[in-house]
């Protein structure tokens, strides 16, 4: 069986590239450039983790390919990512390159290769029901990654392999260390990739104008001024420059009519937390909505699984939350869970 492992220069996809060559199967490698930034962007690091993935598959012995998805992802990801900003909401490219590049173009070109499997590094699950596949949490619910693959559909599903499912973040770093992997000490990437480590304002500003407005409480005193909405979300903290004493301001709403940040003190006020929310652009592993009922949801990566009530109205799905959720934010995703099933989600309106 011939599997695609997609080599990203970091540790957790050279390992899984070890294990399934352990196992017996035919294992490519192959590094997908999906980013073509400023040829002087000093924050770009695609040079040296292709070279890393490059290290990698010579000491495992395996062939590796360089293959440029940097059309696709600009067409399908990034436009997204900046209407998304555009209109004021805050949006998760990241889940969208899941679905819409490493499963999809790197799949589709995979499949044309030859390939029975592809595979990722991505610590995730996958068990059968009913003949059919359905994501998991991973065994290390530290590193659990089920929330950025929510988007995947049936077909994607059954044709990937996640070697990590069972394998704990120390582990990876283990087994790294004894093959000699040269990502074995490798930093982990943080981040939005097309953007690296580089300050998100500075990165934006290349794009998108900005234009400033009054930072305000929700009685209308003036706080100071935003810098542009797109560069505030819901429950951010830093940045704002509101000095004195107290506890921390964060953000509550934006209001793009007036072009107003509405800010408030104090990280357990009313306002940043909420009970239910609706999602639109629905997507479930199993490709049919689950029934109404009772479930738990994740509204932002790390957080705990929060029990709810799910329902449907017009083609959206409505989350009622046994208790109310902090800084639940328009554009990122709402992630279904029944018990350790990923059921799939939508995004936040």
């Amino acid at each position: 069986m011939k599997v695609v492992v997609g080599l990203s220069g970091g540790v957790d996809s050279s390992v899984a590239a070890y294990l399934l060559k352990e196992q017996g199967y035919d294992v490519l490698g192959i590094f997908m450039q999906n980013w073509e930034g400023l040829e002087d962007d000093e924050y770009c690091t695609i040079k040296e983790d292709s070279l890393d993935a490059i290290a990698v598959a010579d000491c495992l012995g395996i062939d590796i390919e360089i293959v440029n998805f940097a059309k696709e992802y600009k067409d399908r990801v990034f436009s997204y990512f900046l209407e998304e900003y555009q209109n004021g909401r805050t949006p998760n490219p990241d889940i969208l390159c899941n679905s819409e590049i490493k499963f999809k173009s790197f799949l589709d070109h995979a499949i044309n290769i030859g390939a029975d499997y592809i595979a990722t590094g991505h610590y995730v699950g996958k068990v059968s029901q009913d003949d059919k596949s359905i994501l998991a949490k991973a065994t290390d619910s530290n590193k659990d990654q089920s929330y950025f693959l929510y988007r995947l559909n049936q077909y994607q599903i059954s044709r990937a392999l996640f070697p990590l499912a069972h394998i704990t973040k120390p582990e990876i770093r283990q087994i790294a260390a004894k093959l000699k992997l040269p990502t074995a000490n490798k930093k982990d990437s943080t981040g939005i990739c097309f953007i690296g480590e580089q300050p998100f304002r500075q990165f934006l500003k290349r794009y998108m104008p900005t234009i400033p407005g009054r930072m305000i409480t929700p009685d209308g005193k003036i706080m100071g001024e935003h810098m542009g909405l797109m560069y505030y979300t819901l429950g951010q903290r830093k940045g704002l420059g509101i000095g004195g004493q107290g506890e921390p301001w964060f953000v509550a709403d934006k209001n793009l009519a007036t072009n107003e940040l509405i800010v408030v003190q104090g990280h357990d006020h009313p306002l940043l937390f909420k009970k239910e929310l609706w999602a639109s652009q629905l997507n479930f592993g199993l490709e049919q909505n689950p029934i109404e009922g009772r479930y738990s949801a994740k509204t932002r990566y790390r957080m705990a699984d929060a029990p709810c009530t799910l329902s449907y109205e017009d083609n959206k799905l409505h989350l009622v939350f046994d208790k109310p959720q902090w800084a639940i934010t328009p554009g990122q995703s709402v992630v279904i869970y029944d018990n350790e099933l990923c059921l799939g989600g939508g995004i936040i309106n």
